[in-house]
């Protein structure tokens, strides 16, 4: 029985591409040192798959930001904006990530949206009127032939045109009129892997997992039927992950295609199907039994029982995604034996794989029983003890303890007399800069290199800086710019009970950002004050509101690295309760504005509407109530929500009952306000005027010019003006100049409604 892996992860074992393509941004290091890093870490990763008995090794899975972008890149996907800035082609690229502002123009970065349902973000390709779709690139030849001069015989991967139409935007033209000269690239491609000898290529189509129209069936067998007509001898695999493929699984039997790949991890229904419409013979299952998600180890007994009910004929052990989405290995971890036996990152999960297989294969080994011995051993044994107490407390909640009194109008008054905010009132979404020296004392306390009142005094000297450039520029609601966390979600991790957290367990999350997701070992609940000591001290610096800032229950759970052995409802529970607890102390010690950010809510909603609410919004959307249902009514509630689609549950948005919610607005080109009309949003919002991960600096024109759009859209009274994310992993200089641009063209707009007001 042969195994493979949908994908491995990218950034390298200690972050070296991370390191390497930031160098290259700040002017450090040359495109040549980028690209040999590159090789460098292909080599590495192949040789690392082949030592581990990968049979099915990927290539064209390495990526210097996304796989998507490379996707359009390599077929000429680019929109004249960039074009006309005559970069060099890597500079091209990195500009579609990340926008260009310089001597050549200055020019906004592609959209980002959340892959899926995961934490990870995906550059959107956009299709002009003028586009011309054809194979220009060579990254996926050329990885392929690289590692075929190492000995290393790899399967291609490539997004699959499907899903590469169905991610797209279209500007000026449409999906039909682009389909044909998509489909005549993908031939291309087909044929060049061809005359270079590949044996498999891998088509990732994970849009089929989604809820499929009769159009889009139509579409995707009309793409199938013209991609694998005429000869070939390259063997096609249409891979499929984060779900099951219910919709077309039919349909797909019958494709033209040598192997199909399912996810039997998070596809509730793929054993299903494939007990009920078989597999044909013809074809090889590549059988997704390995989560590809989360980290704990693989229960052999329950895999080996799902094994046995495929067809064994030609069966391949694989991933149920993308490795992308673990952190590389435990053993750059420090935990204890007893802790790190129970996890399984992505190079842990190959060694699942190939134990799985020789297990199947029942070889003559007399030790062939060991891995699964020990296997069970480890999942009979005890790991985390329940908290009785905190159990009974979420059994003994009622309807009453996830509404919030009294009606939002009735608030939305009270606040605005008692914190007599102006009209457009201007704010960030929390954080700032984290500039080296803030990295590095932190590491110099956490090291005991420092005492801890010098680096409180160093954080209160940092808060002071902050709040004083706050009032200067002339912002209205501030922030104490949260040095003192590491991390949104793993800094209330560190104070919470039940979390684990490693030293090197790294993920990408989009680009050169990396995050270390916190583990969930067992029950949580708050164990102390969190926040408090920081916002009440930047509140003592200025007369001017200063959010307490804090990150809701569904998003630590989220940008977690969630249990298994208990729901995820329970778990959110659990830590919505111990939020509460926070949010009643910051109203205590007189902070009148709390923001719980709810940044990754729509991550794991099911890519089935038929799931949304049932499995998903019924308990997610009252878990953020009950953490904020509490609170006074003078206490006005923001939360924040990333890069998302947000249109189609803004009815639950609404639901969460907050005073103002802030998002991402301006990738999207302000599309969302649209959708907030039509749902007759009623909560104030703070659509981001401008790009946060770009590191553009937008002039004074440009907001003044997006603001009167928003206002276009929605009335004065319910609009703040803000950036569209935290400022955490921006520079200072660009940092400081966005926000004195943004607040000077909020007074410019608000000077502008004024005379406008008199002239009336």
């Amino acid at each position: 029985m042969k195994t493979t892996i949908i994908g491995f992860p990218r950034i390298g074992e200690h972050r070296e591409l991370k390191v390497a393509t930031e160098s290259y941004f700040r002017g450090d290091s040359t495109q040549e040192a980028l690209v040999n890093k590159g090789k460098q870490l292909r080599r590495m990763h192949w040789n690392l798959l082949k030592d581990a008995g990968i049979s099915l090794i990927p290539s064209n899975d390495f990526s210097f930001y996304d796989t998507t972008l490379d996707t359009a890149v390599l077929l000429n996907i680019i929109p004249k904006r960039f074009l006309d800035l005559q970069l060099s082609p890597l500079d091209t690229y990195f500009a579609l990530a990340r926008g260009y502002q310089g001597e050549a123009g200055d020019v906004t970065a592609l959209p980002m949206k959340k892959w899926f349902n995961t934490n990870y973000h995906y550059l959107t390709p956009e299709f002009e009127e003028s586009t011309t779709v054809k194979v220009v690139g060579t990254k996926i030849f050329d990885e392929y032939s690289e590692a075929k001069e190492l000995g290393i015989e790899t399967k291609p991967v490539i997004l699959g045109p499907f899903t590469l139409l169905k991610l797209a935007a279209f500007k000026g033209t449409t999906e039909e009129e682009q389909l044909f000269a998509v489909l005549a690239a993908y031939k291309e491609i087909i044929a060049t892997l061809d005359s270079l000898g590949a044996q498999w290529l891998q088509l990732d189509e994970p849009s089929l997992v989604k809820d499929l129209s009769d159009e889009d069936r139509a579409l995707f067998l009309k793409i199938y039927h013209e991609l694998t007509a005429g000869p070939r001898t390259v063997k096609l695999l249409l891979q499929t992950y984060f779900g099951d493929v219910r919709d077309i699984y039919a349909d797909l039997l019958a494709v033209n295609v040598e192997g199909l790949g399912l996810d039997l991890v998070e596809g509730k229904k793929t054993l299903e199907l494939i007990e009920t419409f078989g597999f044909p013979q013809n074809k090889t299952l590549f059988a997704g039994v390995v989560n590809g998600k989360n980290i704990w180890r693989n229960d052999y007994r329950q895999t080996l029982e799902i094994i046995e009910k495929l067809p064994q004929e030609q069966l391949v052990l694989s991933t149920s995604c993308s490795l992308l989405h673990v952190p590389f290995s435990v053993e750059q971890e420090a935990f204890p034996k007893e802790t790190a036996q129970h996890f399984a990152f992505a190079k842990e999960k190959l060694s699942e794989l190939t134990e799985l297989a020789a297990i199947v294969n029942q070889t003559a080994d007399a030790l062939i029983n060991e891995p699964l011995i020990r296997n069970q051993q480890l999942f009979q044994a005890t790991r985390a003890v329940e908290n009785q107490q905190l159990a009974s407390k979420i059994a003994g909640l009622s309807e009453a303890d996830f509404q919030r009194h009294p009606a939002f109008e009735e608030r939305s008054s009270v606040q605005k007399y008692t914190l007599e905010l102006p009209e457009l009132p201007t704010t960030t979404i929390g954080s700032f800069p984290q500039t080296k020296e803030v990295k590095a004392t932190r590491a110099k306390f956490k090291k005991a290199a420092i005492s801890e009142e010098a680096y409180q005094k160093y954080l209160e000297s940092k808060i002071a800086d902050c709040i004083a450039f706050q009032e200067e520029i002339g912002l209205d609601v501030l922030v104490h710019g949260e040095f003192e966390r590491n991390d949104m979600v793993e800094y209330f991790g560190e104070n919470l009970e039940g979390f684990l957290f490693s030293k090197n367990a790294w993920v990408q999350s989009y680009g050169t950002r990396c995050v270390k997701p916190p583990i969930i070992w067992g029950d949580v609940s708050r164990k102390r004050p969190i926040t408090v000591a920081w916002s009440t001290f930047a509140q003592q610096l200025t007369t001017k509101p200063v959010k307490g800032m804090l990150t809701g229950p569904v998003t630590i759970l989220n940008w977690s690295f969630p249990r298994e052995d208990i729901s995820i409802k329970e778990s959110t529970l659990q830590i919505a309760l111990a939020i509460q607890e926070e949010v009643l102390d910051l109203e205590a010690h007189g902070i009148k504005i709390i923001q719980i950010d709810e940044a990754a809510l729509r991550e794991k909603l099911p890519l089935r509407k038929s799931d949304w609410y049932q499995e998903y919004l019924d308990w997610a959307i009252p878990a953020f109530r009950l953490v904020h249902s509490k609170v006074a009514v003078e206490t006005q509630i923001h939360t924040h929500m990333c890069y998302s689609e947000f249109a189609d549950i803004l009815s639950a948005i609404d639901q969460m009952d907050a005073d103002v919610i802030s998002f991402e607005a301006s990738r999207s080109n302000l599309s969302l306000l649209d959708d907030l009309n039509a749902h007759h949003f009623k909560t104030a919002v703070g659509p981001g005027v401008y790009d946060i991960h770009s590191p553009r600096v937008p002039s004074v024109t440009e907001l003044v010019t997006t603001i009167k759009t928003l206002l276009e859209k929605l009335p004065v009274e319910k609009l703040w003006i803000n950036p569209d994310c935290g400022l955490k992993t921006r520079g200072e200089k660009e940092t400081f100049a966005s926000l004195e641009n943004l607040t000077q063209a909020a007074a410019q707009v608000r000077e502008a409604l004024v005379y406008e007001s008199v002239r009336e």
